[in-house]
């Protein structure tokens, strides 16, 4: 019996889901719900009128397929343009942006963004938001605040905690409390009527030992050798109280509603950082950008 030897691959053997059309219909792979197409669609829409003129002539490239792509990766957390580049080969769904055209190299991609997106990169983004707020899926009135972290140069050994100032500051009055009623039973003055102390108390005693200091014509001394008088010493006691707590007045007022702050860089507060793909966080000093805007500022 002859064997009939067949030269030509039987395509039918993998049934119907083998295309035989080249290149490949990316429509039937990606899922209709895929945020690519809803991306596509909205940049198709976009006004991008002040895009086009940062062109002197256009080549191969549309700077719409381009914004498509950098939009799409920067939504998948990938800023790199050599990664736009190597996905814009392998991914299907940067090769459904690309829309059948030769994939770009990595500097097109950096230009594009320095140089053509860099001067509407405000508004085009904000095209966006209109679009979504004339298609009634936002108010207009909706306040976003973004949560993004960035690494402050300022040194994590000079932090201010909130919490132990707020400590300190309570010990703190308890002494000058202390001090209160050591000048009333030293000096024989009344300050205090009744159980708590309050500043007023603080700066009536102040107003007192310097009157005291005064009527008696008592002179401050400094230096090796002298001895310093028992008012002299309750004086600058208290005066060192009121500096400390005023310093920790000021922390305070520094931190607002933040848990710490840097004494180099009063604008970072220490925040955990991921240090690696691990995320083994660690505190650093880091800028929070907690600015609240509209949505439809722009």
């Amino acid at each position: 019996m002859q064997t009939l030897i067949s030269l030509h691959k039987n395509y039918t053997l993998n049934g119907e889901g083998y295309q035989l059309k080249l290149p490949l219909n990316l429509e039937t792979i990606i899922l209709v719900d895929d945020s690519v197409r809803l991306l596509s669609q909205f940049v198709e829409v976009m006004d991008l009128t002040d895009l086009y003129p940062t062109y002197k002539r256009i080549n191969t490239f549309s700077p719409r397929t381009l914004l498509k792509i950098v939009l799409y990766s920067y939504m998948n957390g990938d800023y790199s343009s050599r990664s736009m580049e190597l996905n814009c080969k392998r991914d299907i769904n940067f090769m459904y942006l690309l829309e059948g055209k030769p994939v770009c190299d990595h500097a097109t991609f950096a230009r594009f963004r320095s140089i053509h997106f860099a001067p509407c990169a405000k508004r085009i983004p904000a095209e966006m938001s209109h679009l979504l707020y004339d298609l009634g899926e936002i108010s207009g009135e909706t306040i976003f605040i973004d949560g993004t972290k960035i690494e402050a140069c300022a040194n994590r050994y000079t932090f201010v905690w909130k919490k132990a100032v707020t400590r300190n500051q309570g010990k703190m009055l308890i002494k000058i409390a202390g001090l209160i009623a050591e000048c009333e039973q030293l000096y024989g003055i009344r300050i205090v009527h009744g159980d708590t102390v309050k500043m007023k108390h603080v700066k009536r005693l102040r107003k007192k030992l310097y009157a005291l200091k005064q009527e008696e014509n008592i002179e401050f001394v400094h230096g090796i050798g002298k001895r310093k008088s028992a008012l002299q010493k309750s004086i600058e006691t208290l005066e060192g109280y009121l500096g400390r707590l005023k310093g920790y007045t000021q922390k305070l007022h520094i931190c607002g509603k933040r848990n710490s702050f840097s004494k180099t860089d009063q604008d970072a507060a220490f925040m955990r950082m991921k240090e690696d793909a691990m995320g083994n966080g660690q505190l650093k000093p880091a800028y929070s950008m907690g600015k609240m805007q509209n949505i439809l500022s722009g």
